[in-house]
């Protein structure tokens, strides 16, 4: 696929190209691919949360080599420095100047592994590159290459050694996603298929940086009616009236929302909005944005029984005759 054969359905084409590749290697996780080509398609960033064990690295890998782009790999532990992500500058004495070396930030795709690993001041490292798309260091400011996202993965905070990602941080993955563990065929299938060789060594690239960026402007194309708007706007605000919540979903909410469910049409060749792509996104766009009342915690409530209680009761909007 080129930027040159552009067509009425080049999204919802381009990511039936990448379904199937990644297939080769992850087992079960469409859905999962799925939202993680809506982010491709927004660029916006992703949090994979579940077990060790689960794919998520795998995944990331797999669609990372899908594409033709730039790819760095972090490694979240403990003793990890801000300078080990972003890069630092250092005085070359045989050239008599400083020089920038440029960290793994500086990539098309980033993955931050077991993110929640490092300690908070690490983990702010990226709060300007994950919003800007621009790193700061010494005083002297570099953009980053586009497109531009970061897949973090993070394992339960009840397990040791991990650091719980500050709300900040956590507002500005566009995404927040749960594997869970496959079915027995599906674990069938994995044990098959990775026990005399690894698929993702084998896996080539499908588009380019360039396809991509073709992709992310034709997605944004897709049309949302005023009605569509304000019934996702509705859903948003609901959050922050909820009588459980402490801290409802930010405009920033709203904003992922309409991109992502735009994006999400797109890649099923509809070429406008409807309320069946908000609802599909609702629960990977609010939940992780919600900060409940202690007491609503203690009575069991969660984030995604909220989720759905806010979808319950925002009317749906009705599309005119």
């Amino acid at each position: 696929m080129t930027v040159a054969t552009l067509t009425s359905t080049a999204v919802q084409t381009w990511a039936d190209t990448i379904r199937t590749h990644v297939a080769q290697v992850v087992v079960g996780q469409d859905t999962a691919v799925d939202l993680l080509l809506v982010a491709l398609l927004c660029e916006g960033h992703v949090l994979l949360e579940d077990v060790p064990g689960i794919g998520k690295t795998t995944l990331i890998h797999a669609l990372a080599r899908s594409i033709d782009s730039s790819f760095r790999r972090i490694q979240s532990t403990p003793d990890l420095l801000p300078t080990d992500i972003t890069g630092l500058t250092f005085f070359n004495q045989q050239r008599s100047e400083f020089i920038f070396r440029p960290g793994p930030i500086f990539a098309n795709i980033v993955l931050a592994d077991e993110l929640n690993r490092a300690t908070p001041r690490t983990q702010s490292a990226l709060l300007e590159a994950m919003q800007e798309r621009t790193v700061t260091i010494d005083g002297q400011t570099h953009t980053l290459a586009r497109p531009f996202l970061v897949l973090a993965t993070q394992n339960p905070v009840e397990l040791a050694g991990t650091y719980p990602l500050p709300e900040a941080q956590l507002d500005r993955f566009l995404l927040r996603l749960r594997l869970g563990y496959p079915s027995a065929a599906n674990e069938a299938a994995i044990v098959d298929r990775f026990t005399t060789s690894n698929p993702l060594s084998t896996l080539k690239p499908v588009c380019s940086a360039a396809d991509v960026q073709a992709m992310i402007a034709e997605a944004a194309q897709t049309h949302l009616s005023p009605a569509i708007r304000d019934y996702l706007i509705a859903l948003v605000r609901a959050t922050r009236e909820h009588e459980s919540v402490e801290l409802g979903a930010s405009p920033r909410a709203s904003l992922a929302l309409a991109q992502s469910a735009r994006a999400l049409a797109a890649i099923r060749g509809e070429t406008y909005v409807l309320p069946d792509h908000v609802q599909a996104l609702a629960p990977a766009v609010l939940e992780h944005r919600l900060i409940l009342h202690p007491e609503a915690r203690l009575l069991g409530h969660t984030s995604t029984t909220i989720v759905s209680d806010v979808l319950k009761s925002v009317p749906v909007p009705v599309e005119e005759s």
